[in-house]
């Protein structure tokens, strides 16, 4: 009988400082958003586990690039997709310095560059390759643009990296960035009914590549890092593909310790993006809901992320 009772006391107390372990804190966890949908989903999914353990949490609105300083600054302390092959010059510095702490890995497995419909192939012999886009630019081009290619990019804020490739192999296209994803999403599906001729850079996971087809362009493969920024012509690699890190501002640890660790835990895959990006830019819900519903259907995987 004392046992049993020395047994109740344990647990009851075990769980009792179990549940008072967090938060540790009533400060706003201070989450960023940006501008896709995938970023969307995953900054949503963390939020609403954050606020599973009682977390208070703000989300604040930043972008690829801006996001940086203000994590360093602790103006944000929590961003999910960190694109690492488009940081811009501050990133690597901050990291350094341990203003920005890298957690991990999301666990996407992303690719990045430039995309065409297959009926483009017709119009440019020696596409895939690179190099066939020398020979026949005018084959993309627009009235805006003639003779030169017309190459949709990613939007401004997102950084020039097709621009400043374009410029360093002299390729004779003119870069014009999208205005958003949605809008780079439209004008591929737009192209895609007419049959018209379109050459863009996107990235995967992403829902488009399950519901149409692409052909990526090929580049010169290179052993180690391709080194964007200095490319010539003939050996020209592409893009350095990204690795996705899951970052916290200085400090965090150390504030929200569970909170760390459930971030440190987390893990979302192509699949769980794909499904989510179709979910909300196809059939038009919010990506609030869907990302709640993924934590209703998940709470296998994710109450394994707060132990």
């Amino acid at each position: 009988m004392i046992l049993r009772t020395l047994i109740f006391l344990g647990l009851f107390f075990g769980n009792m400082l179990n549940a008072s372990s967090y938060p540790e804190s009533d400060d706003p966890i201070k989450v960023t958003i940006q501008d896709w949908t995938g970023q969307h989903f995953s900054t949503h999914v963390a939020a609403g586990l954050l606020k599973e353990m009682g977390y208070n949490v703000e989300i604040v609105v930043s972008d690829a690039i801006t996001q940086h300083p203000a994590i360093a600054s602790g103006n944000i302390n929590l961003s999910t997709e960190v694109w690492t092959n488009n940081v811009g010059d501050l990133y690597d510095g901050l990291v350094d310095k341990g203003d920005i702490v890298v957690v991990g890995e999301l666990g996407l497995s992303p690719k990045e560059g430039w995309i065409y419909p297959p009926y483009m192939e017709e119009r440019c012999p020696g596409l895939p390759n690179y190099k066939a886009l020398y020979e026949c630019a005018q084959a993309f081009g627009s009235a805006e643009t003639f003779p030169k290619g017309r190459l949709i990019t990613y939007p401004a804020s997102w950084g020039t990296r097709s621009r400043d490739m374009v410029a360093s192999i002299e390729m004779p296209f003119e870069p014009i960035p999208g205005g958003s994803e949605g809008a780079m999403v439209a004008e591929l599906k737009s192209a895609l009914a007419a049959e018209e001729p379109v050459i863009m850079m996107f990235w995967q996971p992403h829902w488009i590549f399950a519901a149409y087809d692409f052909n990526w362009v090929e580049w010169n493969p290179t052993d180690g890092k391709c080194i964007e920024e200095s490319q010539k012509k003939d050996t020209a690699c592409g893009f350095e593909q990204a690795k996705v890190q899951k970052v916290v501002s200085k400090g965090f640890a150390d504030k929200w310790p569970a909170a760390y660790k459930m971030f440190n835990a987390m893990k979302l895959t192509n699949a769980d993006e794909n499904a989510a990006i179709l979910e909300v830019d196809e059939k038009g819900r919010k990506v609030e809901e869907v990302a709640a519903e993924w934590i209703a259907n998940n709470k296998n995987v994710w109450k394994n992320w707060m132990n």
